[in-house]
């Protein structure tokens, strides 16, 4: 038997565009659903322009509530990376649970041209899921692996 489907409960901001789509998987497979641009009227003409280098946040319009339980994942966009450059920095980025603030999605420009997200544009996906919450605590030691202190490209190419 399939489990029930986490539920995110969306609220338009006041200003937002609501012709525009909620986040909306564009296939049966796909794991992340996209979010579009939605920026506010004065704003909607001239979208936002990335420079190279340069990163801001895009306005999405919408605040949401995730269950208790789980994260959002804010994520690039393949086409959005490959194509152009344009990426999430702290990706993923996490929308927690208990988090009702507006939902923007940083974004930097990696490529080598300014780069213009224009209102309605999808500009990530996001992926709703599980969240494990850990205890710690302070052991006098740790268990000896094969690995062992190898950091950074010690288990393979560029090391």
């Amino acid at each position: 038997m399939m489990a029930a489907k986490p539920l995110v409960r969306v609220v338009w901001e006041e200003w937002a565009d609501r012709s525009l789509p909620l986040p909306v998987y564009q296939t049966a497979g796909a794991a992340g659903a996209d979010i579009c641009a939605n920026f506010p009227p004065e704003a909607r003409d001239a979208g936002l322009v990335l420079a190279p280098m340069a990163r801001a946040i895009c306005p999405t319009g919408i605040r949401v509530a995730v269950p208790d339980g789980y994260e959002m994942q804010v994520r690039p966009r393949s086409g959005l990376a490959s194509k152009h450059g344009i990426t999430v920095p702290n990706t993923p980025g996490t929308i927690d649970s208990d988090y009702r603030g507006p939902l923007g999605v940083a974004l930097i420009n990696l490529g080598v041209e300014a780069f213009t997200i224009r209102h309605g544009d999808r500009v990530a996906q996001m992926v709703v899921a599980p969240v494990v919450r850990a205890g710690f605590t302070v052991v006098e030691a740790l268990d000896e692996t094969a690995r062992g202190v190898g950091g950074f490209g010690s288990t393979g190419v560029g090391s």
